[in-house]
């Protein structure tokens, strides 16, 4: 994982980068995820139950980390929700680790994005 201050800055431009693209910042890391987890699901932006919410932070979540190989995509299920299964156990000791690894996952996602000049 990269330092703190490089993940700090980069994160900064991710906001102000999903800001141009949303019409306004992500309020949080949980917004982040959301949005990760929508892509992820990939039928667009609609109304989401509060559970389909929370199940997509989840997603968002498996799919971030399986980029590091925590996780693995096990496929969809009949209505198309993306389904993962942990790998190897997280190595988190402290809550800002987490959040440290989670961010820099989050920013490698939208930078691939934007590079392959897809759309969230």
């Amino acid at each position: 994982m990269r330092n703190f201050a490089s993940i700090k800055m980069d994160w900064e431009g991710l906001k102000k980068y999903l800001n141009q693209l949303m019409g306004k910042p992500p309020r949080d890391l949980k917004s982040v995820l959301y949005l990760v987890g929508v892509q992820e699901l990939g039928k667009g932006f609609r109304p989401f139950s509060k559970e389909e919410k929370q199940d997509l932070i989840h997603i968002g979540t498996c799919s971030l980390l399986a980029q590091r190989g925590y996780y693995v995509f096990r496929g969809r299920d009949e209505e198309g929700w993306p389904h993962y299964e942990l790998q190897k156990g997280l190595p988190f000791v402290e809550l800002a680790e987490q959040e440290g690894l989670i961010k820099d996952l989050a920013i490698e996602y939208f930078q691939k994005i934007k590079h392959e000049g897809n759309n969230i």
